[in-house]
């Protein structure tokens, strides 16, 4: 098992709002910054890999502005439906084209999460992979919601947590994960690297999600990607 001093610092390489709120349920201090890099797909390129390899790209890019002992998070997170993903909607004509194309029917959600130890050199990188069934909504709900301007920084158009659209019929695996932070895989990690982290996980994350979590127990105790 790695470790880590006190003077390492935690650096989530993430603006994302959803993502730090996240990022506190594990009481750790932190802090956030972001690298500009190209998040362009590469030709042939299948989603849980892109988004591996774009997490990795983010916590690289942010562990060269560290001036000290660092680790660094990264994480990218995308929808991919019958066969092609479905990024940030550039205006409500593409946020309603994927909401139609949803509607009613399954799809992936996949999560890339890298963490860079500028001390030692060590990377993890994994993705998580959530199935999620979208509920038959309206076209009137569907206009409603491209209207509240909420659908426009969000792979596939949604936010499964979004009280008044609620776009989710039911879920196969981590709800953290469609938020853009598999929590659960991520403490695992965390753990392995030496950082003390709240107890009370997932507490904490069925109260903020609202949805109990049944993944923990079973990915605390499987062995960390070395």
């Amino acid at each position: 098992m790695g470790s880590h001093t006190a003077n390492t610092h935690l650096v989530l390489a993430s603006n994302s709002p959803r993502r730090r709120e996240l990022f506190q349920l594990l009481h750790v201090p932190f802090v956030n910054r972001t690298a500009e890099i190209d998040e362009t797909p590469l030709s042939g390129e299948d989603p849980a890999g892109m988004v591996r390899r774009l997490s990795l790209a983010k916590a690289r890019a942010v562990a060269t502005l560290s001036s000290g002992p660092a680790l660094v998070i990264g994480s990218d997170t995308t929808v991919a439906f019958a066969g092609h993903v479905l990024g940030k909607p550039a205006d409500a004509g593409e946020a309603r084209r994927m909401l139609h194309e949803l509607r009613g029917r399954a799809h992936d959600v996949h999560t890339g999460v890298s963490l860079v130890d500028t001390g030692s050199g060590r990377e993890c990188v994994w993705s998580v992979t959530t199935v999620v069934w979208m509920r038959d909504y309206t076209t009137t709900e569907l206009e409603d919601y491209i209207a509240s301007g909420d659908p426009f920084d969000k792979a596939g158009a949604y936010s499964i947590q979004h009280p008044a659209f609620g776009p989710v019929a039911r879920i196969a695996g981590c709800y953290t994960n469609v938020m853009g932070m598999p929590l659960c895989d991520l403490a695992a990690r965390l753990a392995d690297f030496g950082l003390q982290l709240n107890p009370h996980i997932p507490a904490a994350c069925a109260a903020y999600t609202g949805h109990l979590c049944p993944l923990l127990p079973a990915v605390a105790q499987r062995p960390s990607d070395r």
